[in-house]
């Protein structure tokens, strides 16, 4: 067998969008093999991120609606990664012009094969529609914790594909996409938190209010009261925080999409910042209640996350850890005080997620330096930095890209949650009996098996599933700060009419 010459110039994209014929052109001659293997391996690490957060909400959640979550993000990881093949990636990659949305050239990943991404020339188109799949299925799991123990799980779903389709995607493009308006504006986004925290925080809101509180075990049908829950399995939720620490260290590591310099500073300062969200978490809590948790350390870890996000490609490794710091007092005090706007929102997707993103935006403006992107050998002088190089102005470009992705998601989600609680059949909230029930009784026959097991063989006699119980705390879910200890709160919005 002939040896097959390998491509020397990439033809124009007009004239042949594939990058060349496989039979005649070795097509993978251009890239580096270290570059290609660094973001398939942080692509598979990455998919992990998506059923980690299913066990961190199940943990998060009573017994009783564990496994609806893991069922979530099971769905998620299917379903939103079947649409990302069919529409998804061209909306946000396809090479257009305009500054809004996408076109389907590159629908059904059609012409997505060896051509250089737009991310970055250093690798091929196919590779990053496979790294960016599974940044839309973790995005889609974290919002999809705000119908927490009381949305139906079909409408869920429904509004989950709808929400990628109009609020993701599309702030993707605004973003990601070098025709972008924001990408034009001069945002720095590094790994996403616009689009993936911002949004799902904001849009996570929107839905809690939609759906209103849930009802208490001993007050049924009083739908005004937010009753709060201790979380049944604070080992789940260990355990999925540290699979979402693990996986994002390829989340952010990988959107160099090249392997440099700039890949391993990355890694530290995601590590650093997660660290200094962790320990700032902790130690308000104790300066709060004088007890340590589980649950708040992992909220401060994530909120870490959550900030250093937008900054871990842009700002110096001694100020990482002081990002996750201030990310982490933010989501802290919006958890402590969630209270003031009525809403049961007990996974705290708001608070960690959407207020934890648009401080990061902000902070990365503040501590950006035109060096750090250098290091990835491309970008070269071509950022300006931010307040750290006296570039004034980033900080109102960064202020400007977190407004529109938080008024965008949650004006858009709400106008989504509005229509498909008036189609017929897809009411958003569940009965009041299904919700005491709980969802994993009314949707997953695993659920019965479980709670057979339950039973110990006692004669066949049944015993309850163990559920939580009123607490106190200032993790997701608490009630620390809040009015529960001397009366109730009245919902921010009326509960959606149910089945």
């Amino acid at each position: 067998m002939s040896e097959i010459p390998p491509v020397t110039e990439w033809p124009d994209y007009k004239v042949d969008p594939q990058g060349g014929d496989p039979l005649t052109q070795n097509l993978n001659a251009p890239y580096d093999k270290g570059d290609l293997c660094w973001i398939l391996v942080c692509t598979i690490l990455c998919w992990q991120i998506t059923p980690a957060i299913g066990y961190l909400y199940a943990g998060m959640h009573r017994r009783k609606a564990a496994l609806t979550m893991i069922f979530q993000s099971l769905f998620c990881a299917c379903a939103c990664g079947i649409q990302f093949w069919i529409y998804g990636y061209s909306l946000y990659q396809s090479h257009t012009t305009n500054p809004m949305l996408g076109n389907l050239s590159l629908a059904g990943l059609h012409n997505v094969v060896a051509s250089p991404s737009l991310a970055n020339s250093d690798i091929p188109d196919i590779l990053y529609a496979c790294f960016g799949f599974t940044f839309v299925t973790a995005t889609a799991m974290i919002l999809a914790g705000a119908m927490l123990e009381r949305g139906r799980l079909w409408p869920s779903m429904l509004f989950l594909l709808c929400w990628t389709t109009f609020v993701y995607y599309p702030l993707a493009y605004f973003e990601w996409n070098p025709s972008g308006w924001l990408y034009q504006l001069g945002v720095y986004d590094f790994a996403g938190s616009g689009p993936v925290h911002i949004a799902s925080g904001f849009s996570a809101l929107a839905w809690s209010l939609m759906l209103g509180p849930r009802i208490g075990d001993h007050t049924a049908g009083e739908r005004a009261k937010i009753v709060h829950f201790k979380p049944h399995n604070p080992f789940l939720v260990g355990m999925g925080t540290c699979f979402i620490w693990f996986g994002w260290f390829a989340f952010n590591g990988a959107s160099t999409a090249n392997l440099s310099l700039r890949s391993i500073y990355v890694v530290v300062n995601t590590n650093l910042a997660a660290c200094g969200g962790g320990i700032g978490w902790t130690l308000l809590e104790y300066m709060h209640t004088q007890k340590f948790s589980i649950i708040g350390f992992c909220s401060g870890i994530i909120s870490g996350l959550v900030g250093i996000t937008p900054a871990a490609g842009y700002v110096p490794v001694y100020v990482a850890a002081l990002v996750g710091l201030l990310t982490s007092i933010c989501c802290f005090y919006t958890n402590k005080y969630k209270y003031l706007i009525s809403i049961d929102e007990g996974l705290d997707i708001f608070a960690l997620h959407g207020v934890g993103g648009y401080i990061g935006d902000l902070l990365t403006g503040l501590f950006a330096s035109r060096w750090v992107p250098a290091l990835d050998g491309v970008s070269g002088d071509s950022y300006a930095g931010g307040w750290w190089d006296r570039h004034w102005i980033q900080l109102g470009y960064q202020f400007a890209g977190a407004t529109t992705c938080a008024a965008w998601s949650f004006v858009v989600s709400c106008i989504l949650l509005v229509v498909i609680n008036h189609l017929p059949g897809c009411h958003l909230r569940v009965k009041e009996e299904d919700e005491a029930r709980g969802l994993d009784f009314k949707y997953l026959s695993d659920a019965h098996w479980d709670s057979e097991d339950t039973a110990g063989g006692t004669m066949g006699m049944h015993m309850p599933v163990s559920e939580g119980v009123p607490f106190t705390g200032s993790g997701p879910g608490s009630e620390s700060g809040s009015p529960e200890k001397t009366g109730t709160a009245l919902a921010g919005a009326g509960p959606v009419k149910r089945e």
